[in-house]
């Protein structure tokens, strides 16, 4: 049975193959500016799953990535506090080694009693470090310094208002987390032997400044002092390890992300010299379909007429 084919059927038909050569062309053109070759997930759902999977991936890894330089930077501030706070400690003990001059007058000794004075308001000062408005050595407290001082006393009281039972941690991987804060307790701690109480190297530095005032020999504390420096040392060099697990880590999440990063561009990405080709085949097929539809639909005044 012959279908009989009407001027209406040959313009449907005509642009019909119009509208899908040009929307061809609008596909292709869209993949060639914006270099992806997913543009909605019905172009590959397939795809679409794979994409969506290492880029859940990818951002997990930046958060690392970001959590990671945020903890050396904490890491970096008590690296610093703890290097400064020693050399000030060394300073101290150089002039405690001073004092030991039997020739010395109460003049000089009332000087080197200011240095000392001097070197421990330098000490509170890293005691009392802050990373972005927190202090780094007082764990999870939000308490204005680390350190505070009391002069309502005949001598000044040093309080640690750190926490306890806290630590600031980030979470640098799946499975790694490392403690960017160091307990103050312990970094500037000392326990009097005197005593037999828990006091602060603030204290000593006290200790010795008052006793250089009134006279007294105060060599008897250099061995106070090299305790209190052996606490420091050991926390810098807790510190010191934690940071470079910390760098190593870091080192395996940029690896990482360099790894996602081709996955998905394989996904995603279009192969631009087949994009380009494809475009132009489809440019020349498109202006052919047009010019076969002008000479096959000639619209005549009969036609506007009718």
């Amino acid at each position: 049975m012959l279908q009989r084919v009407t001027n209406e059927t040959i313009q449907r038909s005509t642009l019909r193959n119009l509208q899908t050569n040009l929307s061809a062309v609008a596909r292709l053109q869209a993949e060639m500016s914006s270099g992806k070759r997913i543009q909605v997930p019905s172009d590959d759902p397939s795809g679409t799953g794979q994409s969506l999977s290492l880029n859940a991936t990818a951002s997990q890894l930046a958060q690392y990535q970001r959590n990671g330089q945020d903890g050396d930077s904490w890491l970096t501030t008590v690296d610093t506090a703890l290097t400064t706070a020693l050399g000030y400690l060394r300073n101290a003990r150089d002039l405690v080694v001073q004092s030991g001059d039997a020739g010395l007058g109460q003049t000089s000794r009332d000087a080197l009693a200011d240095g000392i004075d001097g070197l421990k308001a330098g000490l509170l000062t890293q005691a009392n470090a802050r990373y972005q408005g927190r202090n780094v050595f007082a764990g999870t407290s939000d308490a204005p310094a680390a350190f505070t001082v009391s002069t309502s006393g005949s001598t000044p009281a040093y309080t640690w208002t750190g926490s306890t039972t806290g630590s600031v941690d980030r979470k640098i991987g799946p499975s790694t987390s490392v403690r960017v804060d160091t307990d103050g307790s312990q970094a500037f701690g000392w326990t009097d032997p005197s005593t037999g109480t828990q006091s602060t190297a603030f204290a000593l530095l006290d200790k010795i400044s008052t006793g250089l005032r009134n006279g007294s020999s105060v060599t008897g504390t250099l061995n106070d002092l090299d305790s209190v420096m052996q606490s420091m040392l050991t926390a810098a060099a807790s510190n010191g390890s934690r940071q470079k697990v910390l760098e190593n880590t870091m080192s395996d999440v940029s690896s990482q992300q360099l790894t996602i990063k081709g996955q998905l561009s394989g996904v995603e990405d279009v192969d631009m010299a087949s994009v380009i080709m494809n475009l132009q085949m489809q440019q020349v097929t498109y202006q052919g379909a047009l010019a076969a539809g002008a000479r096959v639909l000639q619209p005549t005044l009969l036609d506007f007429l009718r």
